[in-house]
């Protein structure tokens, strides 16, 4: 009988539909037809019948839903085959962030102790400069050498590997002519320092606990330790906190800049240090420079030193040609005078 049954479906003995489905005894369900015989119809669990649970049609219904029979799913590409996709996009976006957003920098001297150690990485923010933003008094920023500063120091020659990192940004470039020092003054800034200091801007002294331990403000030499100038718009005057061991400004009065730096050479303002871990920290500005350090331009003295003058001289006016008061022409009724 089990025979019949598949000779029915297989299309020997005629179309099904002529032939009634002759019931399954039960000796062949027991004897497992589909252990025996994978060509047993619609049984459960037996995985290749049209009419079982509907996990034996699932190969067949995911070729026509990709439209191609017998189509296999595309395989994922390895690891190391898109590798080098990954390395490509990494090196871009590094050299697009060095670029417009974040560079690092190497600290190659002690011009900046305590603040900034030798061999530090700073991070430094070359964002808001696009912008339109300049530096600020106490700033630690990092600029090209304005004229020569760095003649005569020594240049260590990367190999190919530092290069290549230096130039996307995730390694300090050993090419580039760079230094990094404090902003203390502005355009418009007048600065002084008699003695060993301190030192002021417009006139207040700054309090500056950043500056190395041992020295002073400033020194008593003649080739830069005394010293007062006023900034032009569009430069800076800065400074090393390590202020006995910094040929910053003060050192270079002679240059074609008269020490002051062109706000076009700041690459930006030097925001943490990143490395060593040991070393994280930012760098803020001191709480000194919160003080009114701006410088009142003359014109806004003249004009704070003629308003009393003016006012002074209205209130005598009034005063002469107001006639007195009296009862009469007050309103308020007099001795003698009917209410």
């Amino acid at each position: 009988m089990g025979d019949l049954a598949v000779g029915a479906r297989s299309g020997q003995d005629g179309p099904e539909e002529q032939r009634p489905a002759e019931p399954v005894p039960p000796a062949a369900e027991d004897a497992g037809p589909a252990e025996s015989d994978p060509r047993a119809p619609g049984l459960s669990g037996s995985g290749s019948g049209s009419s079982g649970t509907g996990s034996g049609d699932s190969g067949d219904d995911t070729a026509q839903d990709l439209g191609e029979p017998g189509h296999k799913p595309r395989k994922q590409r390895s690891f190391w085959k898109e590798l080098p996709l990954l390395i490509g996009i990494a090196l871009v976006l590094a050299l697009l962030i060095k670029t417009f957003l974040v560079q690092a920098f190497s600290i190659p001297s002690d011009s900046m102790q305590h603040t900034l150690e030798q061999g530090d990485r700073v991070l430094v923010d070359k964002l808001t400069p696009w912008f339109g933003s300049e530096p600020e008094r106490g700033e630690v920023v990092v600029f090209h050498d304005p004229a020569d500063w760095l003649a005569g120091e020594p240049t260590v020659e990367p190999n190919p590997v530092q290069r290549v990192l230096g130039w996307i940004g995730l390694m300090p470039s050993a090419n580039e002519k760079d230094l990094i020092k404090r902003v203390i003054g502005v355009g418009g800034d007048t600065i002084e320092c008699n003695g060993t200091g301190p030192l002021k801007v417009n006139g207040k002294a700054l309090d500056e606990p950043y500056v190395y331990a041992g020295n002073t403000p400033c020194s008593v030499d003649d080739q830069g330790g005394q010293f007062k100038v006023t900034v032009p718009t569009g430069k800076i005057w800065v400074m090393g906190d390590h202020r006995q061991n910094s040929l910053d400004s003060r050192y270079h009065q002679e240059d074609k800049n008269a020490g002051f730096v062109p706000v076009d050479n700041v690459v930006g303002r030097a925001i943490v240090v990143a490395w060593p871990p040991t070393r994280w920290d930012t760098l803020p500005i001191p709480d000194t420079f919160d003080q009114n350090l701006s410088a009142a331009a003359p014109g806004a003295l003249g004009l704070a030193g003629a308003v009393p003058l003016v006012l002074w001289r209205r209130r005598r006016a009034v005063g002469r040609t107001t006639p007195p008061v009296t009862a009469g022409n007050s309103g308020v009724p007099g001795p003698g005078t009917a209410g």
